[in-house]
């Protein structure tokens, strides 16, 4: 059985046009064409098409899909990577929306919001282009696994160890405490076993140490977790001790 180009264009909701290209480069080719010209697909080539429709959503660019279709020739075992994906990001949404429906309901019901649950299965893909443009893609889906494998009471978990040890941070910077004093030292300490824990990070290495802190003062985007340029540089110049008398 196939089905003609008009009616796959329908129900894939895109369009005969994007189909005739798909063909053109050698994505998606027709099963047959008819005497009258048209496509026609049959269920091989629609398999092969819902490939390519997951491979654009998840914002590969055509030679991209082409090389991803040219190394997965398993359409089974590639659809299964597909479905895993699909069910994480489902169950990443479903998070999402019960996290703002709590938000509306405390809010309207006069209840103090709760950061912890405010962003519950929110983007943290965010940095990924520049983790791995920093430390390769290997370094980026280690990481990732590891974060989409913990639970949401994990997650939450670690989500406050972090902005305990920001606040800290910050509130070090903001009393004027000596860089290489005691309690800045025992942050550092702090920094380094919390990026010891997360996989696929260089590791608690000199190099790694000093070129974050650098990257803390350079973005702005860093920088506002320790409270702006002056608490970046007080976290640098603190792991540039730590290192130097540890690494």
């Amino acid at each position: 059985m196939d089905w003609p180009i008009q009616q796959i264009a329908r129900l894939a909701g895109t369009t005969s046009r994007t189909l005739r290209h798909y063909d053109n480069v050698g994505l998606v080719s027709p099963s047959r064409i008819g005497d009258n010209g048209y496509r026609y697909y049959d269920e091989r080539a629609l398999v092969r098409l819902q490939r390519v429709l997951m491979l654009r959503d998840l914002g590969l660019g055509i030679p991209a899909i082409a090389d991803v279709l040219a190394g997965q020739r398993d359409d089974v075992h590639a659809l299964r990577t597909h479905l895993d994906w699909l069910q994480q990001e489902r169950n990443r949404i479903d998070r999402q929306i019960a996290s703002v429906e709590k938000t509306i309901a405390d809010t309207e019901g006069g209840e103090q919001l709760m950061a912890e649950t405010m962003f519950d299965g929110f983007d943290h893909t965010q940095y990924k282009e520049e983790v791995e443009g920093r430390w390769g893609a290997k370094a980026y889906a280690d990481s990732d696994r590891w974060w989409r494998g913990l639970t949401a009471q994990q997650q939450q978990e670690w989500k406050r160890k972090v902005a305990t040890l920001s606040s800290d941070w910050a509130a070090a910077a903001a009393s004027g405490a000596d860089p290489a004093g005691g309690d800045a030292q025992a942050l550092a300490a702090r920094h380094a076993e919390w990026l010891g824990g997360v996989p696929g990070t260089p590791g608690v290495t000199r190099e790694y140490l000093l070129g974050l802190g650098d990257m803390y003062v350079a973005d702005g985007r860093f920088g506002a977790n320790y409270g702006g340029t002056d608490g970046a540089t007080f976290v640098r110049d603190a792991l540039r001790v730590y290192v130097d008398r540890n690494l």
